[in-house]
């Protein structure tokens, strides 16, 4: 079975919205993270139920799309996934650090 990973940056998006959110409700920051955490849980079945990454064009690079947010993830073999980033659709994918991981 694949094992997901979450990286610290992903970890560290959810911590922001968790934060951001929690600036007007801290039970529905509660929900939202709970729900993005869970919702990977579809590629322990399924790895490539996400769409691959438009800004990259890579086959292993999907993303799952959970409400306002992008949860963008690699597929590194098949007993290892990466959660790369949970990013907000409203922002661009280009200015986040994953955007200069992946372009170097």
């Amino acid at each position: 079975m694949v094992k997901i990973n979450w990286t610290n940056l992903a970890i560290q998006d959810l911590e922001d919205i968790a934060d951001y959110i929690s600036k007007d409700s801290i039970r529905y920051a509660e929900i939202t993270v709970q729900q993005l955490f869970i919702s990977v849980d579809i590629l322990l079945s399924h790895p490539k139920t996400g769409r691959i990454v438009p800004e990259f064009n890579q086959e292993n690079l999907r993303e799952l799309i959970r409400g306002s947010y992008r949860i963008v993830y690699r597929i590194l073999n098949k007993l290892r996934i990466d959660i790369l980033i949970v990013h907000h659709s409203a922002r661009l994918l280009s200015n986040s650090p994953l955007f200069e991981d992946i372009s170097e």
